[in-house]
C-alpha cells in the first residue's frame, strides 16, 4: 500500500467524505475500486456504483450536433 496526494475540488471532497462517513463505507477503498475498475478488462466495483452510472448515462440529455453553432460561438 503506498501513500499518495491528490488534488480534488473541495466540495467534491466534501460531499463524498460525507457519503461515505453515512454509508460506513472506506473512502480511500473506494477510489481503490473506482482506479481498478479503469484498468482491467472486467471492472469490479460496487455494484450500486456501477446502477447509479447507468442511471446517468440513460439520464435526459439534449442533442447538440454542433456545439459552437448552437450556442453561438462560430
Amino acid at each position: 500500500m503506498v501513500l499518495k496526494t491528490f488534488n480534488l475540488e473541495e466540495e467534491n471532497y466534501e460531499k463524498f467524505s460525507k457519503f461515505c462517513k453515512e454509508n460506513g463505507i472506506s473512502m480511500s477503498k473506494q477510489v481503490n475500486i473506482f482506479i481498478r475498475s479503469q484498468i482491467e478488462e472486467e471492472p469490479l466495483a460496487k455494484k450500486e456504483y456501477i446502477e447509479k452510472l447507468e442511471k446517468l448515462r440513460k439520464g435526459k440529455f439534449i442533442r447538440v450536433n454542433n456545439f459552437a453553432k448552437e450556442f453561438g460561438l462560430e
